[in-house]
Parts: C-alpha cells; sequence; structure tokens
C-alpha cells in the first residue's frame, strides 16, 4: 500500500522531482544559444511548419469553418499537436528511463517509481507553454477568451494518469526487452495521424467516429479545442477518461513493482 502511495500521491518526493525535472530540462538546451528561448520556440515554429503545410500546400480547410483565417487554422491543428507532444515525449521515454539511469538503480538508494513523475514533469514544462501560447494567441486572434477557457488544466488531467501508467508499463518492459523503443517510434508516428489533431472528431464518418473513442487522446484533443470556443468538455466522457486512466496507471505501478526486483541485475 505504502508504494502504491508513493506512486499516486509522491507529496513528500515533490522536491526531488522538481529538481530532477528542472536539471532534465537545462540539459536538453544548455549547449544551444538560445538556451531555455527553444522552449517557446520549438512550438512556434512547429506551428508556422504545419500551417504552411496543411493550411497553403495542401489546401487544407477545417470541415464547419466559415470565413476561417491561417492562424484560426493554425490554432485548431496546435491544440492537438500539443497534447500528441505532451503524450510522445513521456511515452517515447518510457523504455529507457531504468537504464538511462542505471547508478540509481545500482548503487544508490533511490525511489525510482519516480522517474515517471520526473519524465513527465519534464515534459509538462512544454506543454505549459503551449497552453500559454494557446490562451495568448486565442485571445489576440478573438478580442478576449470565454470563461471556459479556466478549465483547459481540467481538460488535460487525464492525460497525467495516462503517461504515467504507461511510463510505469513501459519502463518495466523495455528494461528486459530492448526493442519496445523501436516499435514505439513506429507506433507513435501512426497515432499522430489516427488522431484528431488535422481534423475534427465530428469530419468522420458514424462508423470511424465510435472506434475513436478508444484512443485515449481523442477526448483529450477535443475538450482542448471546446474550451478555447467557448464549449466546457463533456464531463461525462471526461470522468469516464480519468477513471479508466487511473485504472491503467494502477496497473502499471503493480506491474512495476513486480518486475523492479530484476532491474539491478539487466542494466
Amino acid at each position: 500500500m505504502s508504494f502504491l502511495l508513493d506512486c499516486f500521491w509522491p507529496w513528500r518526493q515533490r522536491g526531488l522531482i522538481a529538481q530532477l525535472a528542472r536539471r532534465e530540462v537545462h540539459a536538453r538546451y544548455r549547449q544551444s544559444a538560445l538556451g531555455l528561448a527553444w522552449v517557446a520556440l520549438t512550438p512556434l515554429l512547429m506551428l508556422g511548419v504545419y500551417t504552411l503545410v496543411f493550411r497553403h500546400i495542401m489546401r487544407v480547410r477545417w470541415p464547419g469553418a466559415v470565413d476561417e483565417s491561417n492562424l484560426d487554422f493554425a490554432l485548431r491543428l496546435y491544440a492537438g499537436l500539443a497534447v500528441f507532444a505532451f503524450f510522445a515525449e513521456c511515452v517515447n521515454r518510457a523504455p529507457g528511463l531504468i537504464l538511462e539511469q542505471p547508478n540509481l538503480v545500482k548503487k544508490v538508494v533511490f525511489p525510482i517509481e519516480l522517474l515517471p513523475w520526473v519524465s513527465a514533469a519534464s515534459a509538462g514544462v512544454g506543454l505549459g507553454v503551449s497552453g500559454l501560447l494557446l490562451l495568448g494567441l486565442n485571445g489576440w486572434v478573438h478580442g478576449g477568451l470565454p470563461l471556459s477557457a479556466l478549465a483547459l488544466p481540467l481538460a488535460w488531467l487525464p492525460l497525467l494518469p495516462l503517461v504515467l501508467g504507461l511510463s510505469w508499463l513501459l519502463a518495466g518492459v523495455g528494461t528486459y526487452v530492448r526493442d519496445v523503443g523501436q516499435v514505439l517510434g513506429m507506433a507513435m508516428s501512426a497515432l499522430m495521424f489516427l488522431s484528431p489533431i488535422f481534423y475534427p472528431v465530428e469530419a468522420l464518418p458514424e462508423a470511424v467516429r465510435a472506434w475513436m473513442g478508444l484512443n485515449p487522446l481523442a477526448g483529450v484533443i477535443t475538450d482542448t479545442r471546446a474550451v478555447l470556443a467557448g464549449a466546457w468538455p463533456d464531463w461525462g466522457r471526461w470522468a469516464l477518461a480519468l477513471a479508466a486512466h487511473s485504472l491503467l496507471a494502477l496497473a502499471g505501478a503493480w506491474f512495476f513493482r513486480r518486475v523492479r526486483v530484476g532491474f539491478a541485475d539487466v542494466v
């Protein structure tokens, strides 16, 4: 029980998590000339590239949008890309979380179950910057933000147990099976186009739309766009997703605890 409490409510270790996440963020940009400015520049550059490709080269129009400006189109895309980027960063890193920290496993008494929290906190910096950009640009384009924009953090809340659960599962498997990371790269590429990033769920045929409910990112992306447009999240779907992702996190933590005993022998 204490192990699960440490996994799901690491309040006593919050300082350690923040310190390690801060170190990861600084290490990522330490050698670059612009440093931490890349945290904001990267999403802006992504926004420009995807807008150029989908809006001006492929001539994509958002279904149902009337008199849509280039920036409106870009922000709809970016609402989905911000969610996916956070998810993909956490999941892609998960198989190597233990392999990248052999000293923490072999030589230091360290609660390695916190490593997914560190990964999520590090990726959360980029998500937070993306959220500020989304709010700021939407407010600028539309002359203000709707009251529902206050629910943006709630719309993103189901992402946390989702990435934690998958990280514990993938870290446990990836420590023993080194091919997991290679498979995940292909899976993330497919998931990006199978998620409603470049199109709304409503644009899909009814039969396909039902299957989209199996995509854990679909509801989060849809709710992100909804709160920025003045609507509230679908609270029933939101509660169901939060409960399902919490069960996944519970299963992931249980699995991680069972397999961690052999980590020191394989890293």
